[in-house]
């Protein structure tokens, strides 16, 4: 039985870290969504200023625009407003930044020849292979500042995945707090042409939803050898299941 229990602990745990790995590899999905090959729709707004609270601190929000976004998730960033420079701004509206891609960059791009990782308040993307880039838009990628004080689409923001496919609705708008000048505010793009600093939607968030999660094995195989390995490392430590029991009488 021992000799059994190390076969399993010894072939799940390499297997952990190759799942883990490719866990987050792009594969394709069963169906793209035709709102996926579109731009981001926006329409101007003329609407005031509204309060949004959270966290004990009150927040001017100032709607520019009302947007409509469906995208894939390439990578995503939860925000702690208690630490880094959310914490120093007070911010603890911004749930989180979440990098999609749309349109070609979706449908026809090899993602898997990129890194994409998200900084505090960024979306960083880089590749090695000239074709992948030549191909890749940078009209059709966006990082989007969330905004929300409302519990339950706090919630689906921070229940994601790389690969899936969200739809968000809601308004393009700067936003800061109670008190500050319109300088002082946190602002956002309008338009899909622009890059580096400043390119970035903040989207105070009306609807979130997950339209379609990216069929990734690894991911079901990373939790059957993560439980086996860890199964099998307490039955090893422990002996749990393996002694000899019994009684003598005499």
């Amino acid at each position: 039985m021992q000799s059994l229990i190390k076969i399993v602990f010894w072939l799940c745990t390499p297997l952990v870290v190759i799942a883990w790995w490719n866990s987050d590899n792009f594969v394709p999905h069963p169906a793209i969504p035709v709102q996926l090959t579109a731009d981001p729709a926006q329409k101007k707004l003329k609407a005031p200023r509204f309060k949004a609270s959270y966290n004990d601190v009150d927040y001017a929000v100032v709607p520019k625009y009302e947007y409509e976004m469906y995208g894939m998730v390439v990578s995503f960033r939860y925000h702690d407003g208690d630490r880094m420079l959310h914490k120093l701004w007070n911010d603890h509206l911004n749930v989180a930044d979440v990098c999609v891609v749309w349109g070609s960059n979706a449908v026809v791009v090899d993602l898997n020849a990129f890194d994409f990782y998200n900084g505090q308040f960024t979306c960083n993307f880089s590749t090695t292979d000239r074709v992948a880039w030549t191909r890749f838009s940078p009209r059709n990628i966006s990082n989007n500042h969330l905004l929300s004080d409302d519990p339950t689409m706090r919630d689906r923001i921070t229940d994601l995945s790389v690969g899936d496919i969200i739809r968000v609705r809601g308004k393009l708008a700067w936003y800061g707090q109670v008190g500050r000048q319109d300088h002082q505010m946190r602002k956002t793009s309008v338009t899909r042409d622009d890059v580096g600093n400043g390119a970035c939607e903040t989207i105070y968030v009306d609807d979130f939803e997950v339209i379609g999660s990216m069929p990734n094995q690894w991911r079901s195989i990373f939790k059957m050898a993560l439980a086996g390995s860890l199964i099998s490392a307490a039955i090893w430590v422990f002996g749990v299941g393996t002694g000899r029991f019994g009684h003598r009488y005499g």
